[in-house]
């Protein structure tokens, strides 16, 4: 049997923590898609196709890892892929409030669906995609906290 996971997000930029989330997520699952979601009113700091290149250089010797974009609700995007379970990493008790909420809203969206908190390592706690764009845009260095941030 093949179990995949989504780990879903706007990864703007994806950060060493979301990368040990899907780490981790492949002790667990066969397979785990990297589900870069594109809200059209939203605005993203770092251009799409620069987040999958920066992403799938990641783990291009990575079995099991696939990377694709979406733009619609995350539970029908999940069901098309055949994931029924969706990973979010967790930092703090705050994260998880927010999280626990969107969880509950997708189990009554497609109640097939799991999700899966994972821990982050206390080494990426403080690490936070909004922070990092701070710090690029004011140009200070980012690799402390993006592996292979020259490609962004």
């Amino acid at each position: 049997m093949n179990r995949k996971a989504l780990f879903p997000g706007s990864f703007d930029p994806f950060t060493k923590g979301h990368e040990a989330i899907v780490h981790k997520s492949l002790t667990l699952f066969d397979e785990v898609i990297i589900g870069i979601g594109f809200n059209a009113s939203k605005t993203y700091y770092f251009p799409i196709e620069k987040r999958i290149e920066h992403i799938k250089s990641l783990f291009k010797n990575t079995p099991g890892v696939r990377v694709l974009t979406y733009s619609k609700l995350t539970v029908e995007f999940a069901k098309e892929n055949n994931a029924f379970h969706i990973i979010r990493g967790l930092r703090d008790g705050k994260d998880f409030d927010y999280e626990k909420s969107i969880a509950l809203m997708n189990k009554d969206l497609n109640e097939q669906i799991e999700t899966v908190f994972l821990l982050t390592d206390n080494i990426y706690g403080a690490i936070n995609s909004t922070i990092v764009r701070e710090i690029h845009k004011n140009e200070g260095g980012i690799e402390k906290f993006v592996t292979n941030s020259h490609l962004l």
